[in-house]
């Protein structure tokens, strides 16, 4: 799995699963669950992880989708 993004914005969270999961690539959101340990605060952010065969797709899908400027570079 590689990570391609790390966010708080909930919103572009959910706007970036939803793009996933029309294009069938797989993927995990890690840290959904740290906001009890950081008090709600989003301090910490999520990280959204694809597989490494399906890297360039979810890049490609991302800035087509307009948040091209949101990939993680490393």
């Amino acid at each position: 799995m590689k990570e391609i993004l790390r966010t708080n914005d909930v919103v572009l969270i959910s706007f970036v699963e939803t793009l996933l999961r029309e294009a069938r690539i797989d993927f995990i959101v890690l840290d959904q669950n740290m906001s009890v340990l950081d008090g709600s605060l989003g301090v910490i952010p999520r990280r959204i992880l694809v597989d490494e065969t399906k890297e360039n797709a979810a890049r490609t899908l991302f800035v087509d989708a307009g948040i091209g400027h949101e990939i993680r570079t490393a």
